[in-house]
């Protein structure tokens, strides 16, 4: 039987990480969500380019840190009680995004009860490489775990 996504962790996904007031500011939208994987969108905007109609890097940090955000809580097992934030996030630049969308894809590679690890890669909607990078995400889903068990007691 496969589990699926809980509304706890659609809503935070889609209401609060990704659309949320600064989400709708540098144009935001999640495309795909999966049980550990996303794709992010950054819509191409002249707020988001730099002097050569590039898409400057730290809009690209902030599409790659929404993905890696979004996919730590593509879980079952996240609830509205859930909390998390940004441990490190390591990005290589490898090419430009030359005045499109960019496209974020988040893959948990490995979930804790506390860390989550993500690979993300960000490309051009042509599919060229803009960059790389791994996230390590503080998901607190032994907290969650903790206040059920004292709510039984």
């Amino acid at each position: 039987m496969t589990k699926n996504l809980s509304e706890a962790a659609l809503d935070r996904i889609h209401n609060v990480i990704a659309t949320g007031p600064f989400g709708r500011h540098v144009g935001l939208s999640v495309d795909v969500v999966e049980i550990d994987r996303v794709v992010c969108r950054m819509k191409a905007s002249p707020e988001i380019m730099n002097g050569l109609n590039i898409v400057h890097g730290g809009a690209t940090a902030t599409l790659i840190d929404t993905a890696a955000t979004c996919a730590a809580w593509a879980t079952p097992d996240a609830r509205a009680t859930t909390r998390g934030t940004t441990v490190s996030l390591t990005i290589n630049y490898i090419g430009p995004g030359l005045g499109k969308d960019i496209l974020a894809e988040g893959k948990v590679v490995s979930r804790g009860g506390i860390l989550t690890i993500v690979d993300v890669i960000a490309t051009d909607e042509e599919g060229r490489l803009v960059a790389k990078a791994q996230a390590t995400y503080k998901l607190d889903l032994a907290r969650d775990r903790r206040l059920e068990k004292e709510q039984r007691d």
